[in-house]
């Protein structure tokens, strides 16, 4: 009994502390608010690089249009783009020194253009507060999908796994900008494979949200 009395008059102090601090605070409540800006129909245009190819490089020009069936879910229903291509000086020493055709097959997989769908999954929305003045409001991405590639070789329609990431930023209720960063994984031939990165900054316009 002594032993237990003794143990008692340690706890209470801690026991009484605690219970003024939950007669204070009685509960904690965490909101996480809504999004501000919905998307819904999305047209994008958009201009970007190829950057990765040895002899040339490619700038690129998209449209494509998004159907948003949720704030997280999406689907990329058709892209399209078209590459304009310049030699780069690694092709032109080539040509000039070493006499190399401009047919030659090293050439042939330069990119002309490319079509094709994604699926979008965005789980990351937030805001930030710039010099306590202003605050933006972005989302981040992942998509997947396929692509229609086209190259030089004359029979150079290609299939392609796209996978990427992306970034949006929201200027308001009908336009906001995109960073997209993709790859694009050509099926070249029976044993050839072709990784078409693409950089590309995007204006999208929304039509149809409800806030």
């Amino acid at each position: 009994m002594r032993y237990a009395l003794l143990l008692l008059s340690f706890l209470a102090p801690g026991l009484a502390l605690a219970q003024a601090e939950a007669l204070e605070n009685p509960g904690t409540v965490s909101a996480i608010q809504e999004r501000q800006y919905r998307m819904h129909h999305e047209l994008l245009l958009g201009v970007g690089v190829l950057p990765a190819d040895a002899y040339y490089k490619g700038f690129i020009g998209t449209v494509g249009y998004t159907y948003h069936f949720s704030d997280t879910f999406a689907w990329q229903v058709g892209r399209g783009s078209y590459s304009y291509n310049v030699n780069t000086s690694l092709r032109t020493q080539l040509e000039r020194d070493f006499e190399v055709s401009p047919t030659d097959t090293a050439f042939q997989d330069e990119i002309q253009w490319m079509v094709g769908s994604d699926l979008i999954w965005s789980p990351l929305y937030g805001k930030l507060a710039v010099l306590n003045s202003s605050v933006l409001h972005f989302e981040a991405f992942l998509l997947g999908g396929g692509t229609v590639v086209k190259t030089e070789r004359q029979d150079g329609f290609r299939p392609a796994v796209n996978l990427g990431l992306g970034v949006r930023l929201f200027s308001g209720k009908t336009v906001s900008f995109r960073l997209d960063v993709t790859n694009n994984v050509v099926f070249a031939g029976a044993s050839r494979i072709i990784n078409v990165p693409v950089v590309q900054l995007g204006t999208s316009f929304n039509f149809g949200a409800t806030e």
